[in-house]
């Protein structure tokens, strides 16, 4: 499992939760200055995964306005900036002469050293959203640039913000797969994200570093693989196609990465046909149905393959999935 730690207000004493909740923001961000109408008895919870200098924290609360101002800025000033990503409920947002609204998947950029007032509210539910502390000094982006993007919103259901939220959503759903030595590597990901994400807003792209770029084109064909495993024409050419790159340029990408493109795509495939396999929901559709809906159009090529990644037939690896302790109800299958 990857380091992360974990706050919970409902662990302390009403009276203190508030008081508690405003010092674990301030040492995960920066110092703020904290509302709430519902300080006496203050509902949240916060998880911060350390991916190196990048932290990425998970959150929800109770309604919530916060402000940095010029005086608390002159006291502390981490350097940073602060993505932030409201799930469920919105970000009401005021700076200089300026306001603006964002609502779930909508990816908004704060700067430590500028004023701002935020109001993340899901009304009487609670909100929310996902936070990330990056030091400037690790995008790849000039300051100037950055200003331009200050409190602006992005969309996170499309391009590189959707890419983004998916990477972050799944992270933060499940970190069991990964070790704490995965934490840098994970941090590297979300820089190349964002500072791809920040370029294409900007229109500079030529900014990014190569090794950036080729890093970030990675994602987006793992994303467009993942999203096209049930096309059985799904190949190194077409996905080569998609992406306006040679099938040559497209082997050297993934030179340095685990498994080969083909490789990697029968592996998605063959995953996906084994959680089906083991779903109870799906124990009247056939093995065949199962495998052409993940892309294997020839049976013995399915049943060669499954066998060689899992060590014996579809057949059986259904019928011990299905029937193995605490799948009783489904024994009928």
């Amino acid at each position: 499992m990857l380091s992360e730690t974990e706050f919970r207000t409902e662990d302390l004493p009403g009276a203190d939760r508030f008081d508690f909740w405003c010092e674990r923001i301030g040492r995960t961000h920066a110092p703020l200055d904290l509302h709430s109408e519902y300080a006496k008895d203050y509902r949240a919870q916060q998880r911060v995964l350390h991916l190196g200098a990048v932290h990425v924290w998970p959150t929800t609360h109770q309604s919530l306005r916060f402000r940095r101002t010029p005086k608390l800025i002159r006291q502390s000033d981490p350097e940073q900036y602060h993505i932030g990503i409201p799930l469920h409920g919105t970000n009401r947002i005021a700076w200089a002469d300026q306001k603006a609204l964002y609502g779930p998947y909508d990816i908004q950029v704060f700067d430590s050293s500028r004023p701002v007032e935020v109001e993340s509210t899901n009304g009487p539910d609670p909100f929310s959203g996902i936070g990330i502390e990056i030091p400037k000094t690790l995008l790849h982006l000039p300051q100037h640039k950055m200003d331009r993007l200050f409190a602006r919103g992005m969309s996170g259901r499309e391009g590189m913000g959707a890419l983004l939220v998916q990477f972050l959503t799944q992270l933060t759903a499940d970190t069991s797969p990964y070790l704490p030595s995965d934490g840098p590597r994970l941090g590297t990901v979300v820089v190349d994200l964002l500072s791809g994400l920040f370029a294409h807003a900007l229109e500079a792209e030529r900014s990014l570093p190569p090794e950036s770029c080729s890093r970030t084109l990675v994602l987006r064909i793992r994303s467009h693989v993942q999203q096209n495993l049930d096309d059985p024409l799904l190949s190194p050419r077409t996905i080569a196609a998609a992406h306006n790159i040679s099938t040559s340029y497209l082997h050297r990408l993934f030179r340095n990465e685990h498994e080969t493109v083909a490789a990697w795509i029968r592996h998605q495939r063959l995953e996906r046909a084994r959680r089906d396999l083991a779903d109870p929901a799906m124990c009247s559709t056939t093995i065949h149905t199962v495998a052409a809906r993940w892309g294997f159009t020839r049976a013995a090529d399915f049943t060669r393959a499954f066998r060689t990644a899992y060590g014996m037939p579809p057949k059986e690896y259904r019928h011990q999935a299905l029937h193995r302790p605490g799948a009783t109800a489904w024994t009928h299958c």
